[in-house]
């Protein structure tokens, strides 16, 4: 893996664990040699990602769609600055870029992505690992609400192994390391469905 999407928020939560956990996750990927791609803000865990990759001596590509840029919160900082017309062409700049997908702590906007990434591996668009850092148990409900789609049958057998989900950030790189690409909806006849 030589770049991955990083998803998270532009907010800055009170607990500290979220900051430090965002600065942890741009300076072990920077000192992996893998290069972050993420949504180009300076604010909240998202800034904290890219400056301390930056820090660290590491790429950072910001994607950043013109509404925000045009509000100020651009990092001009990164090593590319990509401004976009909107989320859709955001989104497909991720995919495009990257080698894979980890999301970490944040709210609406990092839930929209950590979706689409899914929704687009489990169609075919794309065969690239999806991570979850559940750091501090924050995506606890979301994993076990993953699970009981799968159970109910809203999430085929070959696509359950989709979403590689750790505690960790070593072991998340590691399983995503060794990500096997399932049979995507696109290959699959009508009677498979």
């Amino acid at each position: 893996m030589k770049r991955l999407a990083v998803y998270c928020g532009s907010a800055t939560p009170a607990d500290p664990r979220y900051m430090n956990c965002a600065r942890e996750v741009g300076r072990t990927l920077a000192e992996r040699g893998i290069g972050v791609v993420y949504g180009g803000g300076r604010l909240g865990l998202m800034g904290a990602v890219a400056s301390s990759a930056l820090e660290a001596g590491g790429e950072v590509i910001g994607v950043i769609p013109e509404a925000l840029a045009n509000s100020e919160v651009a990092n001009h900082d990164c090593t590319e600055l990509h401004t976009v017309s909107g989320m859709h062409e955001r989104k497909l700049r991720f995919t495009e870029l990257s080698d894979g997908f980890v999301t970490i702590p944040g709210g609406v906007g990092t839930m929209d992505e950590l979706w689409e990434a899914m929704s687009w591996a489990q169609l075919g668009y794309h065969a690239k690992p999806v991570g979850l850092l559940n750091a501090f148990g924050f995506y606890d409900d979301l994993i076990a609400f993953n699970r009981h789609m799968a159970t109910v049958g809203f999430v085929r057998p070959a696509h359950q192994g989709i979403l590689i989900a750790e505690d960790t950030l070593s072991a998340l790189l590691d399983a995503m390391a060794n990500y096997v690409p399932h049979r995507p909806i696109f290959e699959m006849k009508a009677d498979d469905l």
